[in-house]
């Protein structure tokens, strides 16, 4: 009797990319795009990765996601993505940008993993609050500011009660806000309808740990007076709390011209 065929199955790497900087990849992760067969990347991976890590015969397919953006690639479409090429008996690698596990989707992909049982491995990564903060000079439990981190998204204007806006105004943790730069006006408003104290401050960050990275730092209160608020690039943090003080003295980057040249002879090595 012959014997059965045996049904390969590939593996897939659930990888993070961090946030910004091309340097700030793991070893881990670059190991895995060295190996790679294909690799399924979102919209804020550094190009300087994929040119640098990604072997030339893999296959790079560009997954996209934006809220309100209609040239987004769905999450139906991705996890079709996912098991297609898996049923290949290929390594894929999903990487995503930042951590996989903060503001990612990656329990639906989790769920289709096990559904089609295909083997994987998550790689984890280092966030966007954790580049932003660190690149913009603020300890985000710095002693005597603040001894905890909470980390939100408000991507629309009817997700947080009216009792949650009242406890995040009066909380001495300090507020990292993802994905939120549409509704920073709305964000002020309602902690500020709620009293927060004067002194917690806010950190507007715009594309952190890149060459292009803007910090403008402002009174909550203040930023309500403003005739315009601030036209921002994406992506964009949000961080409130004392701690965001301690830019003025921390500022080690400064967007100053001896860095970009940095960051471009960066650019260049690895391109």
């Amino acid at each position: 009797m012959m014997n059965q065929p045996i049904n390969l199955i590939g593996k897939v790497i659930l990888a993070a990319a961090g946030c910004g900087d091309p340097e700030l990849i793991t070893v881990k992760a670059a190991k895995y795009l060295q190996q790679a067969d294909v690799v399924l990347t979102d919209r804020l991976v550094s190009e300087q990765i994929i040119n640098a890590y990604v072997k030339k015969s893999a296959e790079v397919v560009y997954v996209g996601k934006q809220h309100n953006n209609a040239a987004s690639v769905s999450q139906q479409l991705i996890n079709e993505l996912i098991v297609k090429y898996a049923k290949q008996n290929k390594l894929i690698v999903r990487l995503k940008g930042g951590d996989v596990a903060f503001f990612s989707n990656v329990l639906d992909e989790l769920e289709t993993l096990i559904a089609n049982q295909i083997p994987f491995e998550i790689v984890p990564g280092i966030t966007a609050a954790s580049g932003a903060a660190a690149y913009a000079g603020i300890p985000l439990t710095a002693r005597g500011y603040s001894t905890s981190v909470r980390m939100l998204t408000y991507y629309k204007q009817t997700i947080f009660s009216e009792s949650l806006w009242a406890e995040l105004a009066a909380t001495d943790d300090t507020l990292v806000f993802y994905m939120s730069s549409e509704n920073v006006t709305a964000i002020v408003n309602f902690l500020t309808k709620n009293g927060i104290a004067n002194d917690k401050l806010l950190a507007i960050v715009q594309q952190a740990t890149t060459p292009a990275q803007k910090v403008e730092v402002y009174n909550m209160y203040s930023f309500n007076t403003l005739e315009q608020a601030p036209i921002l690039a994406s992506p964009t943090l949000l961080i409130i709390g004392r701690v965001v003080a301690l830019h003025h003295t921390f500022n080690w980057q400064n967007n100053s011209n001896e860095n970009i040249a940095y960051f471009k002879r960066i650019e260049t090595e690895t391109a």
